[in-house]
Parts: C-alpha cells; sequence; structure tokens
C-alpha cells in the first residue's frame, strides 16, 4: 500500500480489497486515539469501504501501543473491523465484535494454521467468517489487532488471582476499621459540672413525685360530651405542667450563674425557655413501644389522651414527632441536663438586657456537651450539631405552642395563675 509517513508522523492506510490505496490525512499526534478511531469506522461507513485498516507507526516504523487508560464511550452503531457485526468495544487495540476477540484470542494461544480454499481471497462478513479462518486471521490482524496483547492462560489466571488478592485486602480493610484515636478525659470541672446537674434533676423531679398525690385524678368516663369530665382532664394537665413549671424553675436557680443575672433578665429567659424544656422534658419519657408519654411514672397518655384534654392535633402531632426523634438519638441524663442548661442560657430571647453575661454562662455548658459527646460518642460526628438543631427544633414547638394557648383562651378555658404568667406574655 501507499505509505505517506514523515518522521514522528503517524500515517492511515485506508485500503478496499482491490488493494489501492489512499493517504487519509497526516496526524500530528505520536499515536492514534481511540475517539479518532471511532471516526474513522464512521467515514468507513460513509464511504462504503470494505474495510478500514489503521495502523499507529513510529519514527522507526515499529507499531506503537494505543494508549492505556477508558476505552471510549460507544454509541451504540459501531461495527467489527473484522466482520462488520455490532463491535462490543476495543479489544486488542482493534473496534471488534465478542466472536472475533474470541476467535483471535483462541488462534493466537493455539498458534492456529489456516487454509483458505479461495488462495486467502475470501471477502470477510458476518457470513464467511464462520467459513474461512485464514483469511479472518489476516482480517483480524489487517484491522491491527496485536498478539502481543493476548494474555495466556496462566497470565489470565495470575491476573485473576491478584484481583482476588486486592479485593480480599479491601473487603478486610473495610471490616476491620483502624481504632478511633483515645479522646482525652472530660476535665475535672467538667465532670463535676455534669455530675451536679444531673444530681440537681433528679432533686427537681423526687419533689415533683411526691406532689403526685395533689394531681387531679384523670376521669374515667368516656363521655365525650360530658362538660365536667373535660374539665377535669384539662385541670389534670394543666397541674401536671405546673408541676413542671416548678421543677424547671427550681432547676434554673441552682445553675451556677443564673442568680448573678437581673431579676428582669432571669425573668425573660424563663418565660420563653420553659415551655421549651417541658417538650424536651417531654420527649425523654416518650415510650415508642406504646406511642406514648409518661409522667410521674405512673401516668401515661396518648395522641387521643391529649385531644381529650382540649389540645389540639396542630400541636399534638409535632410534640410526639419531636419526642420520636430525641427517642432516636438515645440521649442519657448527662445529656439533657447540660441541652436544658444550654437552653435556658440563650441570650437572643426577648428582653434580655445583658446577653454578654448570659452567653458567657452559657459557654462552659456548650463546651462540656461538646467534650462529652466526643467521649461517649468517639465514631459519631455529627451528633452535637444534630443535638443542637433539636434546639432549633424547640423554637418552632415553642411558636406553636402559642398558637395552642390563644386557642384555649378562644374556649373559654382558663390557665392557672403560674401559667397564664409564663406563657401569655401579652396580658
Amino acid at each position: 500500500s501507499f505509505a505517506y509517513l514523515t518522521r514522528g508522523i503517524p500515517y492511515v492506510s485506508c485500503q478496499r480489497e482491490t488493494s489501492s490505496s489512499y493517504p487519509l490525512m497526516q496526524l500530528y499526534s505520536s499515536v492514534l486515539t481511540e475517539p479518532l478511531l471511532l471516526l474513522l469506522h464512521e467515514m468507513r461507513t460513509l464511504l462504503s469501504f470494505s474495510d478500514v485498516s489503521v495502523l499507529c507507526v513510529c519514527a522507526e516504523g515499529h507499531p506503537v501501543k494505543r494508549k492505556k487508560g477508558p476505552a471510549p464511550k460507544m454509541l451504540g452503531n459501531e461495527v467489527c473491523s473484522v466482520c462488520g457485526d455490532k463491535a462490543s468495544g476495543f479489544h486488542y487495540n482493534v473496534l471488534s465484535c465478542e466472536g472475533c476477540k474470541g476467535f483471535f484470542r483462541r488462534s493466537v494461544i493455539k498458534g492456529a494454521q489456516y487454509t483458505c480454499k479461495n488462495s486467502g481471497r475470501c471477502e470477510m462478513d458476518m457470513y464467511m467468517r464462520r467459513k474461512c479462518q485464514q483469511c479472518r486471521l489476516r482480517k483480524c490482524r489487517e484491522a491491527g489487532m496485536l498478539e502481543q496483547c493476548v494474555l495466556s492462560e496462566e497470565q489470565i489466571r495470575l491476573k485473576k488471582m491478584k484481583k482476588q488478592e486486592e479485593e480480599t485486602a479491601r473487603t478486610s480493610a473495610v471490616a476491620t476499621p483502624s481504632p478511633a484515636p483515645e479522646m482525652p478525659p472530660l476535665a475535672p470541672e467538667q465532670q463535676e459540672m455534669i455530675e451536679k446537674l444531673v444530681a440537681m434533676q433528679k432533686q427537681c423531679n423526687k419533689r415533683s413525685f411526691l406532689d403526685r398525690p395533689k394531681v387531679t385524678p384523670w376521669p374515667q368516663s368516656q363521655d365525650p360530651l360530658n362538660r365536667e369530665v373535660r374539665q377535669q382532664r384539662f385541670a389534670h394537665f394543666t397541674e401536671l405542667a405546673i408541676m413542671s413549671v416548678q421543677e424547671i424553675v427550681d432547676f434554673a436557680k441552682q445553675l451556677p450563674g443564673f442568680l448573678e443575672l437581673t431579676r428582669e433578665d432571669q425573668i425573660a429567659l424563663l418565660k420563653t425557655s420553659t415551655i421549651e424544656i417541658m417538650l424536651l422534658e417531654t420527649s425523654r419519657r416518650y415510650n415508642p413501644a406504646i406511642e406514648s408519654i409518661t409522667f410521674l411514672k405512673d401516668f401515661s397518655y396518648n395522641k387521643e389522651d391529649f385531644a381529650k384534654a382540649g389540645l389540639q392535633l396542630e400541636f399534638i402531632n409535632p410534640i410526639f414527632e419531636f419526642s420520636k426523634g430525641m427517642n432516636d438519638l438515645h440521649l442519657d441524663e448527662a445529656e439533657y441536663a447540660l441541652l436544658i442548661a444550654i437552653n435556658i442560657f440563650s441570650a437572643d430571647r426577648p428582653n434580655v438586657q445583658d446577653h454578654e453575661l448570659v452567653e458567657r454562662l452559657q459557654q462552659p455548658y456548650v463546651d462540656a456537651l461538646h467534650s462529652y459527646i466526643r467521649i461517649k460518642r468517639p465514631n459519631d460526628h455529627l451528633m452535637f450539631p444534630r443535638m443542637l438543631m433539636k434546639l432549633v427544633s424547640l423554637r418552632t414547638l415553642s411558636s406553636v405552642h402559642s398558637e395552642q394557648v390563644f386557642a384555649l383562651r378562644l374556649q373559654d378555658k382558663k390557665l392557672p395563675p403560674l401559667l397564664s404568667e409564663i406563657w401569655d406574655v401579652h396580658e
């Protein structure tokens, strides 16, 4: 064939079966790339060539291997360079079908010698590839298939073994993660602060438990139209709420630094944080097995009970959803106590005057919670931000609660003085 070659510039030979040759283009790169191979095979279809042979030749005239790397994305209409069947990809340096790939590999491994009945002049297509093996092998080589690309059985076996070893090593690395680095223990002052917070909470809860007999009993009657029964249920819930508020106030007064604040700032913090802390306390009493909330160890209530007491579903459903989400975090007593302290010392509350002092009082609890979580849950790096985001959710629930209080007033249900003072800030 006609050779059009200068030093360092490969050439492309496009041959018909008549052996006529056409110089197609000069390529200004050392190796013919795969996208260009696809282009040439597309041109073969357009020009109706029976064959397109692509040779990549360096300056010394030796074939150059195609660059390693992923093959170009198949378009779906590529044809085999040997027989014209649908191509499945690049095999042994040539775009070919699975049949010609397997035929070339078997022929090379076995060192097969074939004989053509037509003196090597068979025109190769999908029919003739089964009839003449010699011409098919010749066509494979003319198309550019390289024998050095064919792996022997031993090479294939070693390659599979290496792949299995790599897979095993990767699996074992995932199965046995490296141990987490040891976290430094809590500072002595943080440990002491956490222990005091938990003890304070238990003491406040104990006082409420002793006052349990004073709570108006939950009525046994199921008559929804009985006004006295509805009022008794409402009184039962409001009395439980009063006990909860008293717990929170007692707990806040014992927090280091709280009494350093002015009386106005103490009231401002408690008015806006009380309902949020009540919801936090409610969530730790949630029982997912029966979807109920238990107060004072013996009083359990589901959504229907809350509704019977006069609360709206628009308030009940978010309470239970929040409680379920908190339950999924599996927080312990120390984490709940720290969250409550952080919630109380929120400097962005309305009517707070000394923002700087409130922030300074809050910071030790934030630091202690962060350190405590890193030690208790060393592999869960998102737990700390997740817990702080729950405080953001409480702000939303607090707004819903304000709407509930307004609805109760419309129903002419009078709140006790303590609850009215804490919740109904507009009166």
